[in-house]
């Protein structure tokens, strides 16, 4: 199984400003965080193009002095439409880009440091949009089994973690199948798993329910959800689904290369007429709740789940 994969700098890898706008501070959860994981300072990234003698024709940028931490244990939501910039951003935190501009610190190290390359991305792993591009053995097991084997992990240890990566997305029945008879959100899930068999610290999930149908989708959400909650990993989840990210600790609002808004859901979500001006949408109760109280019902700020719209609407009888 040792195959090997190439990033946009030819490197072989397993996958394994403007002011911001000011949110009030009232956490969604109670939680205790401990060192940032991830923390970008100033970070510029430039695509340049160049004509066939190689002279730069245009520049785009597409990161603009971007400040953004995680803490450890945290589940971050990076939201903005397409063009915003989250998907470069996501690739500066596995090396798969390095800045033009400013710093990355991964796990306390710059990912600058090509000494520390093959440690920043064991730290954080990566999770792309599209399942087939990560997924490469016959057999679900196999392929979670995949990193850790290139790692070096002991036989023995690599089928505790295949083991214990499946139990935790909820795949481990599969363990025997082939990839290609799973469903979109089966083979997501199996992804994940090979990231987590390699034991990062962080996982970064790139629009992982961009290509999956809403059955797929909720399947990959509340994995995603479940590796916060119970396996206490942190989690910076990429995505243009507002409803993906109620349970998220903080949200950070991308557009045109900048962080425009940040704080946690009920707090950025309540912002609507600001999110509509970015092009973004809300959860569907959230929407719900904004245009009830235009109506004129005494409704709070910042709804996010239907139980919560309910139990407000209640309230107002």
């Amino acid at each position: 199984m040792h195959l090997k994969r190439k990033d946009e700098s030819g490197r072989h890898y397993r996958t394994s400003c403007p002011p911001v706008h000011p949110c009030l501070s009232a956490p969604v959860r109670v939680q205790l965080f401990s060192m940032d994981i991830v923390k970008t300072e100033d970070l510029v990234f430039e695509y340049i193009r160049r004509d066939e003698e190689g002279n730069p024709t245009d520049v785009t940028t597409a990161l603009d002095h971007v400040d953004i931490d995680v803490r450890q244990g945290e589940f971050v939501g990076i939201l903005g439409h397409n063009g915003s910039g989250k998907s470069t951003f996501a690739k500066h935190l596995n090396a798969i880009l390095y800045p033009t501009e400013g710093t990355v610190y991964v796990g306390g190290m710059n990912t600058r440091d090509d000494d520390k390359l093959w440690d920043v991305r064991s730290c954080a792993g990566m999770v792309f949009q599209n399942p087939d591009n990560q997924i490469i053995g016959q057999v679900v097991e196999e392929d979670v089994g995949f990193g850790p084997e290139n790692l070096g992990v002991p036989t023995k240890e690599i089928w505790e973690r295949v083991e214990e990566s499946l139990r935790a997305v909820g795949m481990l029945e599969y363990r025997k199948k082939s990839p290609n008879k799973l469903s979109g959100g089966q083979k997501q899930r199996v992804s994940i798993a090979g990231v987590l068999a390699m034991h990062p610290k962080c996982i970064v999930l790139d629009e992982p329910t961009a290509m999956l149908d809403p059955s797929g989708r909720r399947e990959v959400v509340r994995a995603i959800r479940g590796l916060n909650d119970v396996e206490k990993m942190t989690v910076i989840l990429i995505t243009h689904y507002m409803d993906e990210v109620v349970h998220a600790d903080r949200i950070f609002v991308m557009d045109k290369g900048k962080v425009v808004m940040q704080g946690t859901p009920r707090e950025v979500f309540a912002d609507v007429p600001t999110l509509e001006k970015l092009r973004l949408d809300v959860p569907g109760p959230t929407r719900i709740a904004w245009e009830l109280k235009k109506k004129g019902l005494p409704l709070p700020d910042g709804i996010l789940t239907a139980e919560e719209l309910v139990k407000e609407i209640e309230k107002c009888r």
